[in-house]
């Protein structure tokens, strides 16, 4: 079960490690919806083979042989590497598509000029801009 284990971290790791390579080179990866998919299906294997381990030897990580325990050493450190690297690159583009949608909506707005002005409750006239409208097509 421990070689289950460190296969599925092992899978994770790599493709990890892939989806980070792509999104540095470009930002435009047509497949991010299957890797994330894949990813949530591996880290289910890895949860799944913790737990059966923990069922059948509460104490199964100190039940490891000296082989065993140095692969699942390396996997572990591998993983965290990996998912500490991809993590920084998806928040990264995460930001820059919040900062380029938030360019986006204020130049339609200037551009549309959607203000409307209102009577403040002392009688004077208050501009409020109000959002332009904007659709994106998810199918580029």
């Amino acid at each position: 079960m421990t070689a289950e284990l460190i296969d599925a971290m092992q899978s994770l790791t790599a493709l990890m490690t892939e989806e980070s390579d792509q999104l540095v080179r470009t930002a435009r990866v047509s497949h991010h919806e299957e890797i994330a998919n894949a990813k949530a299906r591996l880290v289910g294997r890895i949860e799944a083979a913790v737990a059966k381990l923990k069922r059948e030897q509460d104490d199964w990580m100190g039940a490891l042989d000296e082989e065993e325990r140095a692969a699942f050493v390396e996997a572990s450190e591998a993983l965290r590497d990996a998912s500490a690297a991809n993590a920084e690159i998806l928040s990264r583009q995460i930001e820059i598509s919040v900062e380029m949608m938030a360019a986006i909506a204020a130049e339609a707005q200037r551009v549309s000029g959607k203000r409307n002005e209102i009577y403040g409750p002392a009688g004077g006239m208050t501009g409020m801009a109000m959002p332009a409208p904007i659709s994106i097509n998810a199918r580029l």
